[in-house]
């Protein structure tokens, strides 16, 4: 295949997935189809079979595009910072804040869904969720290690590390939810600073 058409069906591929998510924010999965999403880019439904054989398949390579941009704003964030402590809040600040510039997309998917489409849904909805926590667990084991390794932290056995990192970050999970029914922008970073501190003084003692 020559660059030139490979480069062809990446945009293709880009444009039949941004579509898709606009739709699916708008009207929530159920209501999607495959003939909205290519009147959305002005194709026939026809070309879509090419590059995707059904709605699943684009909801997939639609949700696991925002999950690698979330992985990805992190990985960053955390390798900009320097220090343990300024790692962990990078880690903590950039999690809270993708996830408010994404909750829209994600809340809005189940709309429109009966019973039976949403106890199916939520099926999915655990299995995106592990998803999610192995990769942010396996990036915040990366950052524990290396504090480990420079003197920062003691040294705990593997199970002790996974199990605090269980912790943490089902608790960022529970902190998250309280800013956002607290909806005040101004407390989000004095309240990542002390959960990061308490992160820290459990890591150390």
């Amino acid at each position: 295949m020559s660059a030139s058409i490979s480069a062809k069906e990446d945009f293709m591929q880009q444009q039949i997935l941004a579509a898709a998510k606009r739709l699916f924010q708008v009207y929530g999965l159920a209501k999607v189809t495959m003939d909205d999403v290519a009147k959305a880019i002005g194709k026939g439904r026809s070309s879509l079979y090419y590059y995707y054989k059904s709605k699943d398949e684009i909801f997939d390579a639609v949700v696991h595009i925002e999950i690698r941009e979330m992985l990805a704003a992190m990985t960053h964030a955390t390798s900009q910072a320097s220090g343990l402590e300024q790692k962990l809040r990078a880690f903590f600040l950039t999690k809270i804040e993708i996830l408010r510039e994404k909750g829209a997309f994600f809340k809005s998917l189940d709309v429109g869904m009966d019973a039976n489409a949403l106890s199916e849904f939520q099926k999915t909805k655990i299995a995106l969720h592990y998803l999610i926590v192995r990769q942010e667990s396996a990036l915040m084991k990366q950052l524990l290690t290396d504090g480990v390794n420079k003197g920062e932290l003691r040294k705990m056995p593997d199970q002790e590390l996974d199990v605090f990192i269980m912790v943490l970050l089902s608790s960022l999970r529970g902190f998250k939810r309280e800013l956002e029914l607290e909806n005040d922008p101004a407390k989000v970073e004095p309240a990542v600073d002390m959960f990061t501190r308490m992160a820290l003084y459990g890591l150390k003692n």
